[in-house]
């Protein structure tokens, strides 16, 4: 047997209708910086990597002409309801403010913060401009 590795995630790829609007709003919403931006010609795809630059997690942003919205649905349990990623997940310090913000930069409100399920954990969720769940959490209480 191979010897374990501590393994991380490494980034999370989000297709999008416009990247470049794309780009600043998750810079602006979440503090990321642009890693790098690259075109793959033979695809007609351009990728923006986004990191933060204390935590280190990555978001991949692409696009490619022609594409069409998939799922988006607009609450929690409706994104359960299709298999595949239903919503990206973000520990935030104060999911209170971080909520607030993120609604006056555009984000539709769609679970207003309050407790988890899961104990001692505040959760809420908005949905970006383009419609993509985002969970937010607080797991330091």
């Amino acid at each position: 047997m191979a010897e374990s590795r501590a393994r991380t995630l490494d980034h999370v790829g989000l297709n999008v209708a416009d990247l470049d609007a794309a780009e600043r709003w998750y810079i602006d919403a979440f503090g990321y910086i642009r890693d790098l931006a690259v075109r793959l010609e033979a695809f007609e795809l351009d990728i923006v990597m986004l990191v933060h630059p204390e935590g280190g997690d990555r978001l991949e942003l692409l696009h490619r002409p022609g594409s069409a919205p998939g799922l988006r649905a607009d609450t929690p349990p409706a994104a359960v309801l299709t298999e595949g990623f239903g919503h990206i997940a973000f520990d935030v310090e104060d999911v209170d403010g971080h909520f607030d913000r993120l609604v006056s930069l555009g984000a539709r409100a769609v679970m207003s913060p309050r407790p988890s399920p899961e104990p001692g954990v505040r959760m809420a969720f908005v949905a970006d401009p383009e419609g993509n769940l985002l969970e937010l959490l607080d797991r330091r209480r």
